[in-house]
């Protein structure tokens, strides 16, 4: 599945017309900044540096039920106390200030820390995004779809991946896209959805990533992970 070779869009004309100049125009202002933050994921996953990789990983691992900002301020707090690759699960969890079920997010981070490796490695071989997001949900604990396409995106192997959080969905909804925001997502719905979502970009005509970043930007007046 790629933005390329998908087909029809199932939005309704009159519901994708109403949005559709809006969503284009927020899109001409804010693209600049758009390009700039995907380049910057770009170069973190180029750069092969572990301690970036695995900050965006460990963000990652943090942000379910979490708000973004707190995640990636809990990252910089676990790196300033020297806590990333040493510290316990104990420390680490108290140190996760602001972040929802840090004692099991604690653990994921161990966890994947013993996992750092192998993941380096499967990052530096693979380009295939599909196989590297089934891998993640396999073998890292804590991660499932919508974490492990956040992570890829994160380090520049992800742009053809939908991150469907509720700023996504949200707006899948009122623009037709979806019917109603569901409870729970499964695999197989979570790529239904995505599918949609990738149906949606090729009818604005805005490649995945950058309206993936677009959506989070009109809900809440910021670029951010």
């Amino acid at each position: 599945m790629t933005f390329d070779t998908l087909s029809t869009s199932p939005i309704p004309p009159d519901i994708f017309n109403n949005h559709a100049s809006e969503i284009k125009t927020l899109w001409a202002g804010a693209r600049g900044e758009l390009l700039k933050s995907l380049e910057n994921f770009r170069l973190c996953g180029k750069s092969n540096n572990k301690e970036k990789i695995f900050s965006e990983m460990t963000y990652c691992l943090l942000t379910p039920q979490s708000k973004a900002v707190y995640c990636w301020a809990a990252v910089g707090g676990l790196k300033k106390k020297g806590l990333l690759f040493k510290g316990d699960s104990q420390k680490i969890a108290a140190a996760l200030k602001k972040v929802r079920f840090p004692n099991n997010k604690s653990r994921y981070i161990m966890e994947a820390r013993t996992k750092l490796p192998e993941i380096m490695g499967f990052l530096k071989l693979e380009n295939d995004p599909v196989k590297l997001r089934n891998w993640l949900v396999k073998n890292i604990r804590g991660y499932g779809f919508k974490e492990a396409s956040h992570f890829l995106r994160n380090v520049g192997k992800g742009e053809k991946l939908a991150i469907l959080d509720r700023h996504i969905l949200r707006n899948l909804k009122n623009f037709g896209a979806i019917k109603e925001i569901p409870q729970a997502i499964s695999g197989k719905l979570y790529l239904e959805i995505e599918k949609k979502f990738m149906l949606f970009a090729k009818r604005l005509k805005i490649p995945p990533a950058e309206l993936d970043l677009l959506l989070w930007y009109k809900e809440t007046g910021k670029v951010f992970k």
